[in-house]
């Protein structure tokens, strides 16, 4: 009998079928994450449209967050057994209030009179702002030829959206919205590049936790004090609102940043970086299939244009640190 020979042959053929069960696993989370990150945050903008149709503008980004961070932060504290240092909380409060406060509460402000779908295409512009900034600050690294025609065509794209009206035959986008999803944008590119340079907890969840905290309970202040509060009916929420703010919640808040987390470690920065090209997409096109949104003539030229121009930034390879934050999320998908 020579049933000897099989054993040791058995034995070296299994470590191979784990090792690739465990890669098929891992290659099919991370196509799944993709989509989540793809599809659910370019959602979100379409969902911030739906929860201000009755709920108050700021109240609604403010309860998003400061629930996300009252629940996340204890449960991550637990997990993780960091203690975050006063330092770490400095940089949380003021990236949580130029990240969220005037980042994500500015997106929710412009929807009142832009349609989502061309709020996303407009935040799309934060690529572009954390070049600038990454060029202007004290030993910052200047662009590439390539990155500076991607900023004129961007910028192009912005004044072709808010140009001269009636162009082609159609109206140009609410300067005042476009404006306010601007400044949002700039300061979202601002506290990326300020959490990058600053100290934060080891573990990116326990941060965005404390940001959620901190820019949570910012926008629930600054509500209140622009007379919010004597909006806030519970009773007069729609059902719609109440299941874009849950919407939000769970899956722009929990599962899609859990998404992004995970394909930031699994795949390179530039691949992580096309969420901002195909997030816009996925915007305009949930709009006019669930908001009724048009996409006029003038705002299909301005989408071409402006993501051809995302598209050069994200593709272009990147020898400095920035790399890491042109990939961080935008504003109405935090």
């Amino acid at each position: 009998m020579s049933t000897p020979i099989a054993g040791p042959s058995s034995t070296k053929a299994a470590p191979a079928t784990l090792s690739h069960d465990e890669g098929k696993r891992d290659a099919i989370l991370l196509i799944a994450a993709f989509a989540a990150v793809y599809v659910i945050w370019g959602s979100t903008y379409l969902a911030i449209a739906v929860g201000i149709e009755s709920f108050p503008t700021l109240l609604l980004p403010a309860t998003r967050h400061l629930i996300a961070g009252l629940v996340l932060y204890p449960i991550l504290r637990w997990k993780t057994g960091i203690r975050p240092t006063l330092g770490q909380w400095r940089t949380a409060i003021i990236t949580g209030l130029l990240l969220l406060l005037v980042g994500n509460g500015g997106v929710c402000l412009a929807e009142r009179t832009v349609p989502s779908g061309v709020a996303a295409l407009l935040v799309a512009l934060v690529s572009f702002w954390m070049v600038l900034l990454d060029w202007v600050r004290p030993g910052g690294q200047r662009p590439v030829p390539r990155v500076v025609a991607s900023l004129i065509l961007g910028f192009g794209g912005l004044v072709l959206l808010v140009g001269p009206a009636h162009l082609g035959g159609s109206e140009r986008v609410n300067p005042t919205g476009a404006g306010i999803l601007l400044i949002g944008s700039f300061a979202w590119a601002w506290g990326s590049i300020y959490s990058k340079h600053h100290d934060l907890p080891s573990s990116p969840l326990l941060g965005v936790a404390m940001q959620s905290l901190a820019g949570g309970t910012a926008l629930w202040i600054v509500g209140l004090l622009a007379g919010e509060g004597r909006q806030l009916h519970p009773s007069a929420i729609t059902a719609r609102s109440w299941i874009a703010l849950v919407y939000l919640i769970v899956f722009g808040s929990g599962i899609g940043f859990t998404a992004y987390v995970y394909i930031l470690k699994k795949s390179s920065a530039a691949r992580v970086g096309t969420y901002a090209f195909v997030n816009p997409v996925v915007a305009l096109f949930l709009g006019w299939l669930g908001a009724g949104e048009t996409t006029t003539l003038r705002t299909a030229l301005a989408a071409a244009v402006i993501l051809t121009a995302v598209l050069l930034v994200i593709s272009t390879p990147h020898k400095n640190p920035i790399e890491a934050a042109e990939v961080l999320p935008n504003p109405g998908e935090a």
